[in-house]
């Protein structure tokens, strides 16, 4: 059985037993995670999703968090001068084992959902903020109010 998932803006054909390079999740190594976003189900029958298939999920351990290869962009800016830049870049990437391809019965599995770290740090910011205590009165300032009270 395959599915076809989405995740990290891409889409990946996976089945049991496949290696995959995504983009960072928000999960530690060994943690076990579940794909929601499924737009095909394979195998014997064959389900499309409108967008997505209900019901369907793919089930993955996270290997390691790694650094993809480097890539070099060499900018000449100016002609006549010799103004170049080198800059170099490596993607955060995240290594995930396929473990299960489920066509239906997704929500009841207890796994947590695979989300991108940009998607953690919203959610986060989004939570309801602690409620901050009073700072307590300056010792000071509360002699000086009570001797001016008096007079």
């Amino acid at each position: 059985m395959f599915a076809v998932l989405k995740t990290g803006g891409k889409q990946y054909k996976v089945q049991a037993g496949d290696v995959l390079r995504i983009e960072k999740l928000a999960a530690n190594a060994g943690d076990k995670i579940q794909f929601n976003d499924i737009l095909m189900v394979g195998g014997d029958t064959v389900t499309v999703g409108a967008p997505m298939v209900a019901g369907a999920a793919v089930q993955a351990e996270v290997i390691a968090q790694i650094k993809g290869e480097k890539t070099i962009h060499f900018v000449k800016r100016r002609r006549k001068h010799s103004s170049q830049r080198t800059k170099g870049h490596r993607q955060h990437l995240t290594l995930v084992r396929v473990t299960e391809v489920l066509a239906s019965g997704a929500d009841a599995t207890g796994v947590t959902a695979a989300t991108g770290t940009a998607d953690a740090r919203r959610t986060a910011h989004n939570a309801a903020a602690p409620a901050v205590a009073e700072a307590p009165a300056k010792p000071k300032r509360a002699a000086k109010a009570a001797v001016a009270a008096q007079e």
